[in-house]
């Protein structure tokens, strides 16, 4: 099949009129001298199909009776090879066998009989290259259509693997931002510490604090597996917990809280808000300056600054709390008297449920005897006893205190029944109320542990 170049769709159609008789092809051409086509003529059907391979023609409308090669034949061979072009046969007599064969092998687009009527010729001639303008038109934007398409394709394959590669990037540039941002976390941590032990500098080695509570915060939450992000903060609140604390004198550092009045009672509530203030602007403490803010809050919504109660203190907070208190009472800065570790837990399960939460609150105690080793509450043959509880034979298992601190008595002392009653008698005397941590011999009917 031969091919014809694709006309420009505003050129002139050409239209080729064949006819062997002279006469008929000057009266088609004065008929269509008006019409916007180009006409070309030929006398045979070899003569037109020399015009076609030479250059495209639109139409080709051919008389059916000529010598040698037919209509029919003609439109036959230039169906097969130019399809785009348009076929049309002129007949002047009823030749059934004729159209017939145009039909079937020319596939004509219509057939016009002699003689013609001019406006009905021309009608067919416009409506039929008007067909092929519109399938031309349309096959032009279908092959539109393909190109676009493949090069849509092939946009998007080449977007796809910018895109890939893109997000690739970004995503390593991603994980490095991330592992920096850890560092950098990490790096605040390990800068709260530094910064809160210059802050001890202001207090006696006796009174300082939080070493130990980021020790037992960072001991729960390894036993108990906290996130690590939840653990960052709990440390970081441990070690500033007290940054409010600074713009106190010497003498308020040092006094227990219980002895605080007035204006320095008020200055002494106002701390978490004040340590709170102080971290908020640094946007990885946010979450552990928060802690700091509700770590003086009770279970009973007695506590300070907001009076939240239970399970709306965030849990960080009661757990700082724990920790503050228990290290606090052992150095003297809740109490007028130091407690040791077991007294200063014995303390914390007497106030469950009012000051702590109580659930949290033996979980908390299970760590200490596990991080600590000066806490016998874990030994089972130590128990905690009133004076008038106890009996000759007993060992104390800590040293005993008076409530001003006076040591009486060394851990490993064997009582007797005189130093009993001496016990009993002093306890009178100085009117307070001593619990004594004494190991019971395996023999020693079992004894109630004394309640505070």
């Amino acid at each position: 099949m031969e091919e014809q170049s694709v006309p420009m769709l505003n050129s002139r159609p050409k239209v080729l009129l064949v006819d062997d008789e002279e006469p008929i092809l000057n009266s088609l051409r004065r008929l269509l001298r008006g019409q916007p086509y180009e006409v070309l003529l030929a006398t045979s059907g070899a003569q037109a199909l020399e015009i076609m391979a030479l250059q495209p023609v639109d139409l080709v409308m051919s008389d059916a009776r000529m010598p040698n090669m037919d209509g029919a034949t003609l439109l036959a061979h230039v169906r097969q090879r130019y399809p785009a072009t348009m076929r049309i046969m002129l007949t002047g007599y009823a030749d059934p066998s004729a159209i017939i064969k145009a039909i079937n092998e020319g596939q004509i687009h219509h057939y016009i009989s002699k003689p013609w009527n001019d406006d009905e010729m021309l009608l067919t001639l416009r409506q039929a290259l008007d067909h092929q303008h519109s399938e031309r038109e349309r096959q032009r934007l279908e092959q539109l259509t393909r190109v676009q398409n493949d090069q849509l394709k092939l946009l998007n394959s080449t977007l796809e693997k910018h895109v890939a590669a893109r997000t690739a990037e970004l995503q390593q540039t991603a994980d490095m931002l991330d592992l920096a941002y850890e560092e950098l976390k990490h790096s605040y941590v390990t800068g709260t510490e530094v910064f809160s032990l210059l802050a001890n500098l202001r207090l006696p080695s006796a009174k300082q604090t939080n070493r130990q509570i980021i020790e037992l915060v960072r001991g729960y939450c390894t036993e108990h597996g906290l996130d690590e992000a939840a653990s960052r903060d709990l440390a970081m609140a441990a070690a500033l917990y007290n940054i409010g604390k600074l713009s106190w004198s010497d003498s308020m550092m040092v006094t227990p809280s219980d002895l605080l009045r007035h204006t320095d009672r008020d200055r002494y509530r106002g701390y978490p808000k004040q340590s709170e203030s102080l971290l908020m602007t640094l946007d990885p403490m946010k979450d552990a300056a928060r802690l700091i803010l509700h770590h003086q809050e009770r279970w009973d919504g007695s506590g300070f600054p907001d009076r939240l109660k239970g399970k709306a203190i965030p849990f960080g907070s009661r757990l700082l709390k724990l920790a503050v208190d228990f290290v606090e009472l052992q150095r003297g800065l809740i109490l007028e008297r130091q407690m040791n570790s077991d007294e200063a837990l014995l303390y914390l399960r007497q106030y469950a449920g009012r000051l702590y939460d109580p659930d949290l609150l033996e979980d908390f105690i299970k760590v200490c005897t596990t991080f600590l080793s000066d806490i016998t509450l874990a030994d089972p043959q130590v128990k905690v006893l009133t004076t008038r509880e106890l009996t000759a034979g007993m060992m104390l298992a800590r040293n005993l205190n008076a409530d001003n601190g006076m040591l009486l008595l060394n851990a490993g002392k064997v009582l007797n029944g005189p130093l009993v009653e001496k016990l009993i008698a002093f306890e009178a005397m100085e009117g307070g109320k001593y619990r004594i941590f004494v190991k019971v011999p395996q023999d020693t009917p079992e004894l109630v542990q004394a309640k505070a």
